[in-house]
C-alpha cells in the first residue's frame, strides 16, 4: 500500500489522501474541506475501483464557471501518484 497527500489548486477542498494497493486500486480517500456530502460520495464510488478508471472518469470535470473542481483535482491526484508509483 501507498499513502499519497495532495494539494487541490482552485477549489474549496485543501488536502486529498489517497491510499492505493499494489494493483492501484483505490483502498481509502479522504478529502478535507470542500463540500462534505459531495465529496463523501465521490470517495464511496471511487473505493475499491482502479485509479485509472477514476482519472479518467472525472478529468475535466469543472465547479461552475472554475476551470477545475474537486473531482478534476482528484484525477490530476490520482495521475500524479501513479506517475510517482511507476518510477
Amino acid at each position: 500500500m501507498k499513502t499519497f497527500q495532495y494539494r487541490p489548486q482552485g477549489v474549496c477542498s485543501r488536502n486529498i489522501m489517497i491510499e492505493l494497493d499494489d494493483d492501484n486500486v483505490i483502498r481509502s480517500l479522504q478529502f478535507e474541506g470542500g463540500c462534505h456530502g459531495n465529496l463523501q460520495g465521490i470517495s464511496k464510488l471511487a473505493v475499491g475501483r482502479k485509479a485509472e478508471e477514476v482519472a479518467a472518469c472525472l478529468s475535466g470535470t469543472r465547479c461552475r464557471e472554475k476551470p477545475t473542481s474537486c473531482p478534476d483535482q482528484l484525477s490530476k491526484a490520482l495521475r500524479s501518484m501513479l506517475e510517482s508509483k511507476a518510477q
